[in-house]
Order: structure tokens, then sequence, then C-alpha cells
């Protein structure tokens, strides 16, 4: 075991709890993925993020044994696809997610997105809702949902989530949407935190912020979101950035450099274009 970092937690609405900084697993597969998971785990993430449509839910399950790290120190999610909402489905995508990552339980699962034109969202909630009586969930969230999506679940099952993860980045700051999560007790992860294979990192502003603190475009932006609350999940396959990714708790932006980071939001800075209101994946 290396020297690993330490990372906060936070206390979701639920009662459990989740590291503030968490790690992105989206095509790490096969053996070199389970390797860079398992080094992840080594360098300090106890919270990984996974979906059934990642496809690499053995990997994360092989990474986690190979860690040498006590399962219980973990918090692993998942999330259910759109072609599984039916009530009976998400149940069976569930179970069949745990036997494929070799755990009894996930200690988060979400609705991947919500797909309204299928409108099947509230059925799936239910599901998530009877598997943590079950054990096999022990909290259950949304991603990509909206304010209407998420008063509806509450609304028609009385169970609010407990996370909403959405894409925040500085090109897409979500303001609006953080803060109508927050009002609700719903803690926000952010998905693509870093720009994923974009050009934000390159940034003149960005750049010079991070020169001006001697610290990587990333640790900068990794750092702007901490300072906002949210809990990034930035993904890495090198144990060395890995590593860099977490060493943001001795920096500190100033209000002038978040203002400066806060320019950089577009009307709508989407890498890909999915707007929750119309994207549906499946």
């Amino acid at each position: 075991m290396t020297d690993q970092i330490d990372i906060p937690a936070r206390t979701l609405n639920d009662g459990t709890t989740l590291p503030e900084l968490g790690f992105g697993t989206y095509n790490l597969r096969g053996s070199a993925g389970a390797e860079s998971i398992a080094a992840a785990v080594r360098s300090g993430y106890r919270l990984l993020d996974t979906a059934y449509n990642y496809e690499n839910e053995g990997a994360v399950g092989a990474g986690i044994a190979a860690s040498g790290v006590d399962r219980d120190e973990l918090r692993v999610t998942s999330k259910l696809p759109g072609r599984y909402h039916r009530y009976d489905k998400a149940v069976q995508a569930v179970e069949e997610s745990l036997y494929r990552v070799g755990l009894d339980h996930f200690d988060l699962y979400l609705i991947h997105w919500p797909n309204p034109t299928q409108d099947v969202y509230v059925e799936a909630w239910q599901a998530l809702i009877d598997l943590r009586e079950r054990g096999l969930l022990r909290s259950i969230g949304v991603s990509n949902f909206l304010p209407e999506h998420l008063d509806r679940l509450h609304r028609e099952t009385g169970v609010t989530p407990s996370v909403n993860q959405i894409e925040i980045h500085p090109w897409f700051p979500q303001d609006d949407q953080i803060a109508a999560n927050t009002e609700r007790g719903i803690a926000v992860e952010a998905w693509s935190p870093v720009g994923r294979n974009s050009r934000l990192q390159e940034e003149p502003v960005v750049t010079e912020i991070a020169q001006e603190l001697g610290r990587s475009p990333v640790q900068v932006i990794l750092r702007w979101h901490l300072m906002r609350g949210t809990i990034p999940l930035p993904k890495s396959a090198d144990p060395a950035r890995q590593r860099e990714n977490l060493d943001v708790y001795d920096i500190e932006l100033s209000e002038e450099q978040m203002a400066r980071t806060a320019s950089l939001a577009t009307p709508d800075g989407r890498l890909a274009g999915q707007d929750p209101a119309e994207y549906e994946e499946f």
C-alpha cells in the first residue's frame, strides 16, 4: 500500500455518507481497467462510480478485490439504464449488476437518465426504494434529473433522492440546478468535472490561475468544484494523475479567481448537447 490521501466525507439526507471527491470509471474495462481502479483505491479514492451501461462493473469488482482495501471502506455506485425502467426489469438489472461486480450491495444506486418521453422513471424509482428495503442498496439517487423530475419522485413515492449526478464544469456550471438540488436536500455530484477530452484545461483563465497557484489546471478545476460544494468524479487511468487529482486540499482559490473561472460559463456548455428534458439513453 502506498501513502494515501484521506478525503473528507459528506452526510447525505438519508444518513449515509459519501467522500466529497470520487473516481469515475467510464471506459476503464478489462484487466487494464481493473488495474487502474485498484491503483485509484490504493491512492485513497473511496467513492467509485460506474454504471450498467459502462459495461465495466466486472472490472470495478476485480479492481476492488485487487486493491487490498476492505470493501466496507468503499462507496460503490452504479446506475440503471433506461431500457430497464419497468419495475421487474429494474429489480433484475440491479441484481445482475451485483453479480457482475461481485458485491452483496451497492452503497449508492442511481437512475441514469429520466427518459421523460418514456415516462417510466417513477416506476424505476419505486423499484430502487424496494431494493433498498431488501438491503441490496444502501442509498438511492438519480442522475441528470431536473427539478420537475425530482419533485414528481417525492410527490408520488414520498422518497427524495439522496444524490443527483449532473454534468458540471466551468463551461457549464449549472448554478440554478445546484441551487435547486440543495434546496431539496439533495447532494450534487459532477460528471465530466474537468471537461472529458475537451480543451477546457487549456482555457487561458484556467492555465493562468494554475500558474498563479503553482498547480495543474485539473487541480484548479477540481478545487473549484469542491469550493462550490459539488462532488466531482474525475477519471484517469494513470496512477500519478490519479494522485495528483486527489492532491487538492492545500489549494484555495480566491474570490477573484473563482469569479474568473465563472466567466467561462456559456449559455449551454454541455459537452455533447445532452439536455435531460429531451435526451434519452437506453
